[in-house]
């Protein structure tokens, strides 16, 4: 049984027909009919019996009509539970991101969302191969997730708002030769030692791309995917690295230069399954995440990168 059965056979017992039935809701008389039958299926005595023209409730299907009022009661109190705490402007809202997402956005989002009345973000940092953030979804109401610029798009199963499209730069020590030229090439960065992350993670597609263009393979001299130690070992010697513009802090030793004949860009998008956001605390999040990503874009107007 279902709760439609159920209000078929409560409205069938104040009504008297069928037909009035099938009015009253809107509905064919055939069925309604249907539903009755198959709400009889699942019950072991008779529910209705005739009376003339008219279809009636038996003593069964009274009771059973009965018991239907305090579903629907039940039901309906379930559903305004569920109104009230979609509609709450505050609540929980989970946001898992990869470290240097993590370093730029959580913050922002945590300063954005103090306050009575407002979303309460439980932060967690998640740091996976890219064809792993889309399952990640599961776990969490908001997935911070990067892909590269030519990357094929996420799949269908999750929603996907981009934050931010950044650069990814060479960084090397201040005093490196390279530091005195505006941009650099692949053919100027083949022969240096590169600090690199591990297999499956995004940058390492780019690093492929820039040997493929110097027509040699590179020295991969350490596999590390925090970009903050990355940062401590290019200021230490040992050697160059991709360094995304805007979402690390700026290390004072470090000189960060565009790269040409590349593409050397990341997405950094917001993964979500579609029925989070009847949340209207998700959304709240979503909405301060967008701020949060034009607040870091524009520190490229203060002194960063040449272009």
């Amino acid at each position: 049984m279902d709760e439609r059965q159920l209000r078929i056979l409560r409205e069938l017992g104040e009504l008297g027909s069928v037909t009035a039935v099938a009015e009253a809701l809107l509905v064919t008389p055939s069925a309604i009919s249907q539903q009755l039958r198959l709400l009889q299926r699942s019950i072991p005595v008779p529910l209705t019996e005739r009376q003339g023209r008219r279809l009636v409730l038996t003593d069964a299907g009274q009771a059973l009509a009965g018991a239907a009022v305090e579903v629907e009661t039940a039901l309906a109190r379930a559903r305004h539970a569920v109104e009230e705490f979609v509609q709450r402007p505050d609540g929980e809202v989970s946001v898992a991101a990869f470290h240097s997402a993590g370093t730029a956005f959580f913050p922002l989002l945590l300063r954005a969302l103090a306050g009575a009345g407002r979303p309460a973000p439980r932060l967690v940092d998640e740091d996976v191969p890219q064809e792993d953030f889309p399952r990640l979804t599961r776990e969490y109401d908001i997935v911070l997730a990067h892909r590269l610029d030519h990357a094929p798009p996420w799949p269908d199963t999750v929603a996907a708002t981009t934050l931010l499209r950044e650069p990814l730069d060479v960084a090397m020590p201040a005093d490196h030769p390279l530091a005195a030229k505006r941009r650099v090439t692949p053919r100027d960065v083949a022969d240096e030692s590169w600090i690199t992350v591990h297999d499956g993670f995004p940058v390492l597609a780019v690093i492929e791309a820039i040997a493929a263009a110097a027509g040699r393979r590179l020295h991969l001299a350490h596999r590390i995917n925090e970009f903050a130690v990355v940062a401590q070992v290019v200021a230490a010697g040992g050697g160059i690295a991709l360094m995304p513009r805007w979402t690390m802090p700026r290390h004072p030793a470090l000189t960060l230069r565009p790269l040409s004949g590349v593409q050397a860009r990341r997405h950094i998008d917001a993964l979500y399954r579609p029925e989070r956001t009847a949340r209207s605390a998700v959304r709240t999040c979503l909405t301060e995440l967008r701020h949060a990503a034009s607040d870091i874009q524009s520190r490229l107007s203060e002194g960063g990168v040449t272009p």
